[in-house]
């Protein structure tokens, strides 16, 4: 019986987390480390480790970076007040965040700014969330729900509609629609804060779940993107797991499953996928064919600080 593996495309690094990444390297390769970075530069464990092993130094606060040391901002996004503290501090901000969370920033000021409650849809523990919140904390509501939206209580105010770039398009619309159900008309960005690669991702992962009764999602634990893909998987009525890479790859997972697809999280490097093939076809999964939905011809400008 053939096995073969349907591999989706786009997957893997999308052009805000090659950004990131690209960043800390050259700070290392000009100033030598350590170079401190907020929060992960990004979320995967695997490319966590190699920029510490360049000398990178990751840091839960920026009130752990000595005074006048360089304090990378992670692509992710933070509150302006960590930006306030970064120079009452004296230290030399480089910014590393993903333009489309940039963007999202800028929504949820202006919108405050001219009167809306903002409802932001997306989880309040993750750590993209509590810097967008950050922006106008008094003015936003974190949304994680239909049920929040239909609990959400705006005082009179408009509303307007933020959402974390990360998140499933399909729950995005259904608390979307709830709070559109319960204030009417809303004041939304025109173009979706969902970014493209999240969509590109998603989208790929439903086009293979037409074929695969099995779908395998290299990640970590801490990557939303990642996690969505394994839900928007088992929506569309594919089996899925989340693996880190191909030493967490459970050979009884692959059981009963002839025809597997296998996609990788924004912030997950090639070289896993890779490695997660080879092991496939070890296994006797070497039929290999690659299912596109979309081309990714995104590039983002690095900061001058890098540049110059």
């Amino acid at each position: 019986m053939s096995r073969r593996v349907l591999l989706a495309a786009p997957r893997s690094f999308c052009a805000g987390v090659d950004r990131a990444i690209e960043i800390v390297e050259r700070l290392l390769a000009e100033h030598g480390p350590p170079i401190y970075v907020r929060h992960q530069i990004v979320h995967n464990d695997h490319v966590v480790r190699r920029l510490e092993r360049m000398g990178a130094v990751f840091v839960d606060s920026e009130d752990e970076v000595p005074a006048g040391e360089i304090c990378v901002l992670s692509a992710h996004g933070v509150a302006p007040a960590v930006r306030e503290n970064c120079e009452r501090r004296g230290l030399r901000v480089v910014d590393a965040v993903c333009p489309l969370v940039s963007k999202v920033h800028a929504e949820a000021r202006r919108y405050a700014d001219s009167g809306n409650l903002v409802a932001l849809v997306g989880h309040a523990d993750h750590v993209e969330v509590i810097g967008t919140r950050g922006e106008r904390p008094d003015d936003t509501v974190v949304i994680e729900s239909p049920e929040d939206a239909e609990r959400l209580d705006s005082g009179g105010r408009p509303v307007a509609v933020v959402t974390q770039t990360t998140l499933s398009l399909d729950d995005v619309r259904a608390t979307v629609e709830a709070l559109e159900q319960r204030f009417g008309s809303l004041r939304r960005p025109a173009a979706d804060d969902i970014c493209y690669a999240t969509q590109n991702r998603q989208d790929a992962v439903k086009r293979l779940a037409e074929d695969a009764t099995l779908i395998l999602v290299i990640g970590s634990q801490t990557s939303s993107n990642a996690q969505r893909l394994v839900e928007v998987a088992r929506n569309a009525g594919a089996a899925a797991e989340l693996i880190g890479g191909e030493d967490e790859l459970d050979v009884a997972l692959l059981d009963g499953h002839t025809t597997i697809g296998l996609t990788a999280g924004a912030s997950t490097p090639e070289e896993l996928v890779e490695a997660t093939l080879t092991r496939l076809a070890e296994l006797g999964w070497g039929e290999l064919e690659e299912v596109t939905v979309a081309r990714e011809d995104v590039h983002f400008r690095l900061p001058r600080e890098v540049t110059a």
